[in-house]
């Protein structure tokens, strides 16, 4: 006769068994939770939409020829966040949003945490260069594990983009959201600034690029370039002032229950 004085099922709850969990069964589980726990975060605390800034991580402050990017990030970080802190809103308007990293990221955040803002980093786990800086709100502190997720935050909430000197993850980040931007898969636009006028056209020949014909000359509207944080500023804000800070239509029905994020999916 079976033993009824105990259970038979050595499976228990699938979402409380972590040997499924870290499964290749459950990728599909691990990748949706790092799309539902972000967007858990970001309604609860009313965040609106981001101001993005990609750089290198290499870039550390006081050192290197490079240097003065960090000051720049920093400054320009804070003052967008003093603008952005004045804006008669419900929700978090235009918060900085960075890698998480150090370098430029560690920069941005600073600086928006310094002008007493809320400011996010979507960092990425990496077995070098990686660890979250100190200057990221701990609520909005995220880990992730895939790069398309990490990716998808980035240009979910985007409203804006500045895009200081780095290399192969900058440049991989900056061209996602140009050729988003560039095939009409965005819902919304994104104001775009390269820093550096000079590091950008020499590391990407868009001349040749347009002789070329692998891009079209009105390609070039797609972002706008910059040399001071002053000069930055004033683009984001002519920008998300045109086109975000017009008074709103009511939203969709089907929109009403998360207020805190605009719909404006890629």
């Amino acid at each position: 006769m079976p033993d009824r004085s105990r259970s038979h099922c050595d499976a228990g709850l699938a979402y409380k068994n972590q040997a499924f969990l870290d499964s290749a069964d459950a990728r599909p589980l691990r990748m949706i939770s790092e799309y539902l726990e972000p967007l858990s975060h970001f309604r609860r605390h009313r965040i609106r939409d981001t101001v993005v800034f990609f750089g290198s991580a290499r870039i550390r402050h006081g050192e290197g020829p490079l240097a003065r990017y960090y000051e720049d990030a920093r400054t320009l970080a804070r003052l967008l966040t003093e603008w952005s802190e004045q804006l008669q809103a419900p929700s978090r308007r235009f918060v900085v949003c960075s890698g998480g990293g150090p370098g430029i990221m560690e920069a941005a955040n600073r600086g928006a945490h310094e002008a007493g803002g809320k400011t996010i980093g979507l960092n990425i786990g990496l077995p070098f260069e990686q660890q979250p800086n100190p200057y990221i709100s701990p609520e909005l502190c995220f880990e992730f594990h895939y790069f398309f997720m990490r990716k998808f935050w980035f240009a979910y909430l985007a409203k804006a983009l500045v895009v200081f000197p780095g290399g192969f993850g900058t440049l991989d980040e900056m061209m996602e959201i140009l050729t988003l931007a560039q095939t009409r898969k965005l819902a919304k636009k994104i104001v775009t600034v390269l820093y550096g006028t000079s590091y950008w056209k020499e590391i990407i020949n868009f001349d040749a690029l347009i002789r070329h014909g692998t891009i079209a000359p009105e390609d070039m509207e797609l972002f706008e370039f910059a040399d001071d944080p002053e000069a930055a500023l004033a683009i984001l804000k002519e920008g998300l002032t045109r086109l975000y800070l017009t008074p709103e239509q009511p939203l969709p029905e089907q929109e009403r229950e998360t207020p805190a994020i605009a719909k404006t999916a890629i």
